[in-house]
C-alpha cells in the first residue's frame, strides 16, 4: 500500500514529538529522577484515551533558532495537552514538559492551554495539571509584546474554579506561573523532587535576594507543614495514582464498596476527656473501606479534614484531633476547615462533622494569629453551605468551637447527634467551674483542699452536662450506639437526595 508524501510529511513530523526522538535529553532527565509529560500523561489516562491538542506547536522563537533546532528543542513549546478518559470517564490532562526548556510557559504554549482550558469549561471536563516547570519564558521573540501581561490563562484557569474538578501534580520545580497553575487548583499532590516557589532563583537573584538553590525554595517538607499541598506521595508514579485517586471522588457514585465492623467504633474513643486518641481510625472505620484520603495532614492536624466514601458516595469529613491543641480550634485549623467545606460545597460532597473541641483556643498567642478573624470564617463557610450537613458529638462539645464544627448552632446540621459519654457546655466543665465558683475557691486556703473542690465540682457538673442531658432539653436531636452512626449518615443522605436533591453550588473555592 502507498502512503502519499503529505501523510508521511504528518506522521515523521508527528514522530518528532515523541519521547523516542529525544533519547539523550530523555536519559539525562531520567538519570536526575525526572518524568517526561508524555510519560505523566500516560500514567494517568486509560491507554489508547489520549486526544492531543496542538502537538505540532513550536516556540515563538524562529528569529534566533532554525526550524531543525525548533522541532528538536521546542517539542510543543513545552506544554502536552488533550481530553481522554480516567477508569473510563472523559477528563482532561494537560502536562508542562520539563525536556523543553525547564517547562516553562512559552507564548505559544500559553494559547494552547487558553484552549484547552476553554474545551474543560465547555464540557465540564474534571482536569489533571503536571504543572512542574520555571514560570514564563522570556526568550519568544516571534511575537509582538511588552509585557505579555494580557495573557489569559491564569484568568481563565482560575475562574473554572468550583465549576470543574482540578487535581495539580507537582513533581520537580514549580516556579513563578507554573505555581500559580497548581495554587489555583482544588487540590495538589507532591512529590520529594517538588520545590514551589512564586519565584525561582534567577528571580530571587535578579530581586537583589541573593543566590538560592531550587530545592531550597519551597521543598515538600515546607508546603506540606504551611498546608500548600494536600497530599504527598514517593514518587511520580504515586503522584499518577494518587491524582486518578483524587479525581475519582469528583467523578460520581462508586458501584462497589465493602464496610469495616462498625462495633469497632464503640472502643475507638477514650472515656476520659483528657486522654488523646487518633481520629483517623473513626474517620477510616466509618467510611467505606480504603476509600479515605487525608488532605493536608501536616497543616493545622489539630483539624483532621479528609474525603472518603459511605456506601459509594462521596463525602468530606471534618474532625477534631485532640493530639494536637488537645483539638481547639486555632486560626490555621479554621481557615482549613473553611476552604474543605467551600470545596465540599462546590461540588456536592455531603459533609459528616466529628466533634470533640474543648472550644476555640484562647489566650494572647492566638489572638496574635488574627484569630477573631479567621475563626468566624469557618462559621460563614459553614453557614452558606447547601449540601448537607451532620454532626457527631464524639466526645467534648464546648464553646463556639463546638457551634462552629456544627455550623454555628446544634441545630443547623441535618441531624445532630452523640455517643454516648459525650459531654457539653458553653465551656469546659473545669473552666466553668473556676469561673462560677470563684468566691468559692478563693475562700479555700489550702491548695491541695482547692484543687480537690475543684475536681468534685467539675464531675458534678460533668455528670449533669451529658449527651443525654442535651438530648432530654432537645439541644440535639439523638443519642445513638456509635455502631449505628454509618447507616444513620447512609438514610439521611439518601432522603436529602431524594429527586437529585444534592448537587454542587459550583462557587469559587478559596485558594487558601
Amino acid at each position: 500500500m502507498t502512503i502519499r508524501p503529505d501523510l508521511l510529511d504528518v506522521l515523521a513530523r508527528r514522530a518528532l514529538t515523541e519521547d523516542s526522538a529525544r533519547p539523550d535529553a530523555v536519559e539525562k532527565l531520567h538519570a536526575r529522577g525526572g518524568t517526561t509529560a508524555r510519560e505523566h500523561i500516560a500514567r494517568i489516562v486509560d491507554p489508547g484515551s489520549f486526544v492531543e491538542y496542538g502537538r505540532f506547536v513550536t516556540a515563538a522563537q524562529e528569529a534566533r533558532r532554525s526550524m531543525d533546532e525548533l522541532l528538536d528543542r521546542t517539542v510543543a513549546d513545552g506544554i502536552v495537552g488533550g481530553v481522554a478518559t480516567i477508569d473510563g470517564r472523559p477528563c482532561a490532562v494537560l502536562s508542562y514538559d520539563y525536556l523543553v526548556m525547564a517547562g516553562t510557559q512559552g507564548m505559544r504554549g500559553h494559547r494552547k492551554t487558553d484552549r484547552l482550558i476553554e474545551v474543560i469549561g465547555r464540557l465540564r471536563l474534571p482536569t489533571v495539571f503536571v504543572a512542574s516547570g520555571g514560570g514564563g519564558r522570556p526568550g519568544d521573540t516571534d511575537l509582538p509584546l511588552v509585557s505579555a501581561l494580557d495573557v489569559t490563562t491564569f484568568a481563565e484557569w482560575a475562574a473554572l474554579s468550583g465549576r470543574v474538578p482540578r487535581i495539580a501534580v507537582v513533581d520537580d520545580n514549580c516556579f513563578a506561573g507554573n505555581a500559580v497553575i497548581a495554587g489555583c487548583a482544588d487540590l495538589i499532590v507532591a512529590t520529594p523532587r517538588a520545590s514551589l516557589g512564586m519565584g525561582g532563583p534567577a528571580m530571587i537573584s535578579g530581586g537583589g535576594l541573593g543566590d538560592v538553590a531550587a530545592a531550597d525554595i519551597g521543598p515538600l517538607d515546607v508546603m506540606i507543614e504551611n498546608g500548600v499541598v494536600d497530599v504527598a506521595v514517593d514518587d511520580s508514579e504515586d503522584a499518577a495514582e494518587m491524582a486518578c485517586h483524587l479525581l475519582g471522588y469528583f467523578l460520581g457514585r462508586s458501584e462497589t464498596w465493602s464496610a469495616a465492623d462498625q462495633s469497632v467504633l464503640r472502643d475507638l474513643v477514650p472515656e476520659h476527656e483528657r486522654t488523646t486518641f487518633d481520629v483517623v481510625p473513626v474517620v477510616e472505620t466509618l467510611c467505606d473501606e480504603e476509600s479515605v484520603t487525608v488532605l493536608r495532614p501536616g497543616f493545622a492536624p489539630e483539624l483532621c479534614t479528609a474525603l472518603g466514601r459511605i456506601e459509594g458516595r462521596t463525602v468530606g469529613i471534618l474532625a477534631n484531633d485532640s493530639r494536637y491543641t488537645a483539638g481547639a480550634i486555632t486560626s490555621d485549623g479554621s481557615d482549613k476547615a473553611a476552604r474543605f467545606l467551600q470545596l465540599c460545597d462546590a461540588y456536592g460532597f455531603p459533609v459528616i462533622s466529628l466533634v470533640d473541641t474543648p472550644g476555640i483556643m484562647v489566650g494572647p498567642d492566638a489572638e496574635r494569629t488574627g484569630l477573631v478573624r479567621h475563626a468566624s470564617r469557618l462559621l460563614v463557610a459553614a453557614a452558606r453551605i447547601q449540601v448537607p450537613f451532620i454532626g457527631v458529638i464524639l466526645r467534648r462539645a464546648y464553646g463556639l468551637g463546638a457551634q462552629a464544627m456544627l455550623a454555628g448552632s446544634t441545630h443547623s446540621p441535618l441531624m445532630t447527634i452523640a455517643w454516648p459519654g459525650a459531654t457539653m457546655g458553653a465551656m469546659g466543665p473545669e473552666g466553668a467551674v473556676r469561673l462560677s465558683m470563684r468566691a468559692e475557691l478563693e475562700a479555700i486556703t489550702d491548695d491541695d483542699e482547692r484543687e480537690e473542690r475543684v475536681r468534685q465540682l467539675t464531675e458534678m457538673l460533668r455528670a449533669n452536662s451529658t449527651g443525654l442531658d442535651a438530648a432530654r432539653y432537645f439541644e440535639i436531636d439523638d443519642v445513638i450506639d456509635p455502631a449505628e452512626t454509618r447507616s444513620l449518615i447512609a438514610h439521611l443522605v439518601e432522603a436529602a437526595d431524594a429527586g437529585g436533591g444534592i448537587s454542587g453550588s459550583g462557587g469559587a473555592v478559596d485558594t487558601w
